[in-house]
């Protein structure tokens, strides 16, 4: 990852899950906020739901995250000659990270950072925005670690190390590679 100078390069950051609804919205919408200047994220799915699910936007309003020009939209947006180079690819969720993805241009960073999905809560309504509430943390978590690594400065394999221990934070599902 060469960039013409640390302070002015910012690093475009790919959210994959199944549905793009919940958990890969919650995380662009994050990082967006926090990584602003630094970051530029964006969410993806390998099957999307076609919408953003409620909750994950009440939730982000809630908090004061940006939920503007958030929608569920399928990876191939990523995938093609036009779209941003990705510098990194998360996966949030166990099913993509177990499918087969795209070739990203520019061989990207990749981790996976599973947290189990609040979309699939049943209960009542407070137990379904709680399930929300707790995969923002953990994502926001994983977040704020990410953003505070000296990206630049890392070399590939501790860069790799850092991303994949963030994954491994608390929340995790099932540990897998990307």
């Amino acid at each position: 990852m060469s960039e013409p100078s640390a302070s002015a390069h910012i690093f475009n950051v790919l959210f994959l899950c199944t549905g793009n609804s919940a958990r890969s919205i919650l995380a662009e919408s994050i990082l967006t906020k926090d990584g602003a200047g630094k970051f530029r994220a964006f969410s993806a799915g390998s099957q999307p739901k076609g919408e953003v699910h409620p909750l994950a936007l009440n939730v982000l309003e809630a908090t004061g995250y940006p939920v503007a020009g958030l929608r569920s939209k399928s990876w191939s947006e990523f995938a093609g000659p036009d779209a941003p180079v990705m510098e990194f690819v998360f996966t949030v969720c166990d099913n993509a990270a177990g499918e087969t993805c795209p070739l990203w241009p520019g061989q990207p960073m990749t981790a996976h950072w599973g947290i189990e999905d609040p979309a699939s809560h049943t209960g009542s309504d407070l137990e379904r925005e709680a399930a929300f509430v707790t995969a923002f943390r953990y994502l926001k978590n994983r977040i704020t670690a990410f953003t505070a690594l000296p990206v630049a400065k890392l070399d590939q394999a501790s860069l790799a190390t850092r991303l994949r221990e963030i994954g491994r934070s608390e929340g995790a599902t099932a540990p897998r590679t990307v």
